[in-house]
């Protein structure tokens, strides 16, 4: 089951996130693909209203990874400037994207290999000055069944 959406403008690509984050579980990882500027910070910015994040959430670009306190633990990785896949070890990826909390990855075309077995992909493009397409691709049962929930809104 893939799934798409188009927004038009910050706001709706924050309520799509929101909505996902309202459904996401521990253990669930989230790869974000997509260009420069297509949205993917701004839908992170919704999924963690959704998990009840209260600060702001930034981009992680220069640290690779930032961690939020919501109803879940949010982990959100940037590999944008990662140079080698093996610098993902020195910030413990394998403990976190395994762990209690949610994950999402930005540029995460730039690791498939060292993506979990199940995983929400979701790719950005876009289509106006402020339009973006995003697509979700599930990849296992529970990515299904996210994908599913998050489809259908509440």
């Amino acid at each position: 089951m893939t799934d798409r959406w188009t927004t038009r403008g910050p706001a709706q690509t924050r309520a799509l996130g929101k909505r996902l984050g309202a459904t996401l579980a521990p253990g669930d990882t989230v790869a974000l693909c997509g260009d420069l500027g297509s949205g993917k910070t701004t839908f992170v910015q919704g999924v963690a209203l959704g998990l009840g994040v209260a600060e702001a959430v930034t981009s992680p670009t220069f640290v690779l990874v930032r961690e939020y306190r919501g109803r879940l633990p949010l982990y959100h990785v940037d590999l944008f400037r990662l140079d080698h896949i093996e610098d993902l070890e020195m910030v413990g990826y394998d403990e976190f994207v395994s762990g209690r909390g949610v994950t999402l990855i930005e540029w995460a075309q730039k690791m498939r290999e060292r993506l979990p077995g199940d995983y929400v992909e979701v790719t950005f493009a876009v289509t106006g000055q402020t339009a973006r397409t995003v697509v979700a691709i599930p990849h296992g049962p529970r990515a299904e069944q996210l994908v599913r929930q998050w489809h259908t809104p509440r």
